[in-house]
């Protein structure tokens, strides 16, 4: 897959530093969260890809069929897509660690790669994800640091549905921590802290 397989926004960072992936929630685009990245990690290379798909003029990174329900084959085929896009990323820049953070369609995204290729990212931020139906792990996440962010009244993401993501995750050997706020869908200030305390940590523990 090549590195621009998707429309994106690459803001580029200290040479062989680390290279963060930011996915965006559904109707945004690559502009909404490459902010963010420079402030939570100023040093980084970030590469925010757009959607490549249209819900009625929202971009997406793969297709459903109702809120909540996913069409899976096209989940599969964006999964391949974004895993290739992201490893041609990784082959081309020879960061020091590879991150990634999204925030809902784009923490599912960031969650379905997760699950395809275990070794690909060595930390992710997952916002208010939704994963509906239990994960396939092609292998396991042992060594990996996974922080899920969600609201405990989240409309779109039940909080039933994120417990059960950690769950699936630990399983696989992942490091996972769970930040809540007592809103709903919507990224609040605590949420930012929390990611930028693990993403700091993340860096001082690749330094030691």
């Amino acid at each position: 897959m090549a590195i621009d397989a998707y429309i994106h926004k690459a803001l580029p960072g200290s040479p062989g530093g680390p290279l963060f992936f930011v996915f965006h929630g559904t109707g945004a685009d690559e502009t909404q969260l490459v902010s963010l990245g420079r402030e939570l990690l100023a040093d980084a290379t970030i590469v925010s890809p757009r959607g490549d798909v249209s819900e009625y003029g929202a971009a997406r990174f793969f297709r459903r069929t109702g809120e909540g329900v996913y069409d899976m084959a096209d989940l599969a085929r964006a999964t391949a897509k974004m895993t290739g896009f992201v490893a041609a990323h990784v082959e081309a820049q020879k960061p020091s660690r590879v991150l990634g953070l999204g925030y809902s369609n784009g923490a599912n995204i960031l969650a379905s790669a997760i699950f395809a290729e275990p070794g690909l990212f060595d930390a992710a931020v997952l916002m208010h994800p939704l994963i509906p139906f239990s994960p396939q792990v092609n292998g396991d996440l042992a060594g990996r640091r996974i922080l899920i962010t969600a609201g405990g009244h989240d409309p779109i993401c039940p909080p039933a549905l994120t417990e059960r993501l950690a769950g699936d995750l630990r399983a696989a050997q992942a490091d996972v921590m769970l930040e809540w706020h007592e809103g709903g869908h919507e990224v609040r200030p605590n949420e930012i802290e929390a990611a930028r305390l693990f993403l700091a940590a993340d860096g001082r523990e690749n330094k030691q």
